[in-house]
């Protein structure tokens, strides 16, 4: 993601503005508390994860409970995994999403036709193309970049090779993958990416978020910012 910016404060080839705070995404919320620690906590966004078998899958019924009982003004991000066309609508005509989220082989017309914004999630290893990823995705709003894990379309915890991503993505780009409060600074300072996504790094178990895991992750973004804002 290009930013405009002093060269100085430059990394991996991405100039950063003066003033440019991180987004932040807390992923995989199943309960009303979690998703107002992460609200009420600063967060950008939460996901949703309608993937059955991920621990951190929800209903509709779920879902629309939870969305319906946020403040304004933070994004409800849907994540989905190989679904159908039919289901994703289905969804959409129970829950509020603002943002798609897709992390499995969907193609850019399938992932384009739900009249919403959508963030294509991209498993990083080397031999990966991101370039021709975001090429291919140019109709995203975003690149999600998360671990490559054989089997698991994502939120295993792994991280990856920051310096696999290339410096002139055309694309913003939102850094996933084994981030949590004790390395999300060092993720943004490596890559300045437009936002971090984070599940099992600011969880207790699986699926049940730690509110001060959140506190203290949305913290160390905020701080981190105002580091390289200097």
């Amino acid at each position: 993601m290009h930013y405009n910016g002093a060269s100085d404060c430059a990394t991996f080839g991405r100039p950063r503005p003066a003033i440019h705070m991180t987004r932040i995404k807390i992923c995989g919320i199943t309960r009303v508390e979690d998703a107002h620690a992460a609200a009420y906590g600063g967060a950008d966004a939460i996901g949703l994860v309608f993937h059955e078998k991920s621990p951190r899958y929800v209903t509709v019924q779920q879902a629309a409970r939870l969305a319906q009982s946020l403040p304004p003004f933070v994004t409800v991000v849907g994540l989905f995994v190989d679904v159908s066309a039919d289901y994703v609508h289905a969804v959409l005509e129970e829950v509020p999403l603002d943002l798609l989220q897709f992390h499995g082989q969907e193609n850019p017309e399938f992932c384009s036709c739900f009249n919403r914004p959508y963030i294509k999630a991209i498993r990083v290893r080397t031999g990966v193309d991101l370039l021709q990823c975001a090429s291919r995705y140019a109709s995203a709003q975003g690149l999600l970049l998360d671990a490559w894990v054989e089997g698991v379309p994502g939120g295993t915890g792994a991280t990856f090779d920051w310096a696999l991503i290339p410096p002139n993505l055309p694309l913003p780009v939102i850094l996933s993958g084994g981030l949590n409060p004790g390395n999300v600074a060092d993720g943004i300072r490596a890559v300045r990416p437009y936002a971090v996504d984070v599940s099992s790094g600011v969880e207790a178990k699986k699926g049940i978020k730690d509110a001060a895991k959140v506190a203290a992750f949305i913290t160390e973004v905020k701080n981190i910012d105002l580091q390289l804002s200097r």
